[in-house]
């Protein structure tokens, strides 16, 4: 774009865009990159307007006392305290801790915005968030051998070479749009380039792998790991987003992890769904009963809730498991929640990187003990309490956990076939996921089992506990590998 068109451009804008409709006094940088960028990417500015960031300043939201408060840090930079959180309060802090810092028209700026940086004004926050299993969620996947072989035999590319199926690695851009959408990828900086901007002509830019990504674990430039707007999305960073259950079904639908299509088909889903609208989703602390009448992801694994009379029913957090016992997502069993959120780091008792052994025995040594499991039950069980009398709650519980119980012993029986197909030489142990038959036992504990025991968490039974991808499904695979083992045992 030329300089003359840019200029008109210019005045284009500050002749026909209303005054900047936010409440807090701006710095001078931020309102320079709002002259810029609120007539050439209108939708970034519009959005941080109507953003709490743009409503008040730190300052004032550090004399905020009791339950109301949202700023978590005891102290914020002077420089800080008094003006609009805005473009240059976010991207130009700590310029010498983001490999990504470049010189953008007289200041030094980073593209990519981290967990750390967040924690300028929340670090009780980004402190809870370091230790959550999500944080670590790119490295548990891409540094765990068992992990790794499972994902490139879904997402690598299938070859046929002399009548036999070979799987080369997959990309960068299908790691990035697959498996690390939701896991969070690797950031590196790869140089600069220059790009022909609409609104400045040509400017250098750094070159970012493994970018755009907001997943949940991403390892960002400046070593945090995490992306907040995985959850907050960018530029209005609302609570009310992170508050709806559709902000967890992006990642959470399944079938492998199906908590988004469980929880809308349950009693409580039904209620979100009729009563949404009346419902006040902004409000701190959230009134049970008053701001919503049923929980959403929200109520139940971070909120800070209070009941009717002002009473604290559960502290906020951004360590979700903080409220979980037990971890549902089989590996190849449910189990109690690692003690770190770096899974790499467990060795079950054959030496794998596995919360479980293939016999169904758990890795005690790296999971969490029954007083800590008891404290989070306790703790989650609290705020089913605030709506449901006990005998309700406990018999829920019960149920839950048999269902844990009950599906370990189906994935138990899968692998027990598994085992002896591997033992007669059927199948190559050494990759328990590129044989057809592998993958029938692995959709017995990946898809069957989580479906069945997650529609116990997050509906109480129903359906998706039974013929959606439940015990029918897993009763069934079950069947059809003893199948395959006995038409091989019957060969000649």
């Amino acid at each position: 774009m030329s300089r003359a068109l840019f200029a008109a451009a210019l005045i284009t804008f500050f002749t026909t865009t209303p005054a900047l409709c936010a409440d807090a006094p701006v710095s001078d940088i931020t309102a320079e990159c709002i002259d810029c960028h609120g007539s050439f990417q209108p939708g970034i500015v519009e959005d941080w307007k109507h953003s709490r960031h743009a409503a008040m300043t730190p300052g004032e939201a550090m004399k905020v006392e009791g339950l109301v408060r949202k700023v978590s840090s005891g102290s914020v930079p002077e420089e800080l305290q008094n003006v609009a959180v805005g473009c240059a309060e976010c991207h130009m802090l700590r310029p010498d801790a983001h490999a990504d810092t470049f010189n953008h028209n007289g200041y030094d700026i980073h593209v990519v915005v981290s967990p750390d940086d967040c924690r300028t004004c929340h670090s009780e926050e980004a402190d809870q968030f370091a230790k959550n299993l999500m944080s670590h969620a790119r490295n548990n996947l891409a540094d765990n051998a068992v992990y790794h072989m499972l994902q490139e035999n879904i997402i690598g590319e299938p070859k046929v070479e002399a009548g036999r199926v070979t799987v080369a690695p997959s990309d960068a851009d299908t790691r990035a749009e697959a498996c690390y959408y939701c896991h969070g990828t690797q950031l590196t900086v790869k140089g600069t380039e220059i790009r022909d901007t609409m609104a400045a002509g040509e400017l250098e830019f750094p070159v970012i792998e493994g970018w755009p990504n907001q997943g949940v674990g991403r390892v960002n430039l400046d070593g945090s790991r995490g992306a907040c707007s995985a959850c907050h999305t960018r530029h209005r960073f609302s609570i009310e987003m992170a508050r709806k259950p559709y902000t967890c079904k992006e990642c959470h639908i399944g079938p492998d992890v199906p908590v988004y299509k469980v929880y809308s088909a349950s009693k409580h889903g039904n209620l979100f769904s009729t009563h949404e609208k009346d419902w006040d989703f902004n409000k701190v602390p959230w009134t049970v009963g008053e701001d919503f009448t049923a929980p959403t992801c929200a109520v139940c694994h971070v909120s800070l809730l209070v009941d009717t009379w002002g009473g604290e029913v559960a502290s906020r957090t951004h360590q979700m498991n903080d409220r979980l016992p037990w971890r549902l997502f089989g590996l190849i069993y449910a189990h109690p929640h690692p003690e770190s959120p770096d899974t790499t780091i467990i060795r079950n008792r054959d030496g794998q990187p596995l919360p479980s052994d293939f016999a169904g025995g758990f890795a005690k040594d790296y999971l969490i003990g029954g007083e800590e499991q008891h404290r989070r039950k306790t703790t989650l069980l609290q705020t089913c309490l605030a709506c449901h009398d006990t005998s309700w709650v406990s018999g829920f519980w019960r149920r839950f956990e048999n269902t844990i119980e009950k599906t370990n012993a189906s994935t138990k029986a899968a692998t027990k076939i598994m085992q002896e197909i591997w033992a007669k030489k059927l199948a190559d142990p050494e990759n328990p996921f590129d044989e057809a038959v592998e993958r029938l036992w692995s959709d017995n504990w990946l898809f069957y089992a989580n479906t069945t025991r997650f529609a116990s968490a997050m509906g109480g039974g129903g359906d998706y506990g039974v013929f959606a991808d439940g015990r029918y499904q897993l009763s069934k695979n079950i069947l059809e590998l003893q199948d395959w083992l006995m038409l091989r045992d019957a060969l000649p």
